[in-house]
Formats: structure tokens, sequence, C-alpha cells
């Protein structure tokens, strides 16, 4: 039984935690255009994704298939960089 936990990666991830994470990384806009489902286009919540998520298992499935993409693809954050590396303006006059 173990072995069946430990092969599926959605184990023990809430379909709230999949629809907060995907908001995070991609915005109600971007989730609803990489997803086209009313609950992310139209006045999206949270709850009322829930609430179609759990009685529509074809909607349920991209998102589950979205989120594991989303994981396994994490986005490259770029470096820091250190202030004394960092271009500096010119300063400007002021018309005082």
């Amino acid at each position: 039984m173990s072995e069946a936990r430990s092969a599926n990666p959605l184990h023990g991830v809430t379909l709230k935690a999949m629809i907060e994470h995907l908001v995070e990384r991609y915005g109600w806009d971007g989730l609803g255009s990489r997803i086209e489902i009313r609950c992310f286009t139209h006045d999206p919540s949270v709850n009322s994704s829930l609430k179609f998520l759990r009685k529509t298992p074809w909607a349920r499935a991209k998102v589950e298939s979205l989120y594991l993409h989303s994981v396994a693809h994490p986005r490259k954050r770029p470096a820091a960089v250190p202030p004394s590396v960092a271009p500096t303006l010119p300063p400007t006059e002021s018309s005082a």
C-alpha cells in the first residue's frame, strides 16, 4: 500500500492547495487562459472553483495536470544583484 502512495505525486495535496499554488504562479487571468473554464475567467474565487471542480471530473483532471506540470518545472528566479554591482542612474537636475 505504501508503494501506491509514493507512486501518486498528488497524494496528500488538496484541491484547494493546487488552486492556490496555480493562482500564485499564474494569476487568475493566466490560469483562465491555460484552462478555459468559467470558474477561472468570470468572477473567480477559490471557493467557487472548488465547488465546480469537485463536481466536474474532466476539469479537475486538467487542474491536476497543470499543477503537476508547474511543480515539475518550477520557474527560475533571477539571482539578486548586490547593490555594489547594480547600475546607478545619473543624478537629475531639479528645476527649483
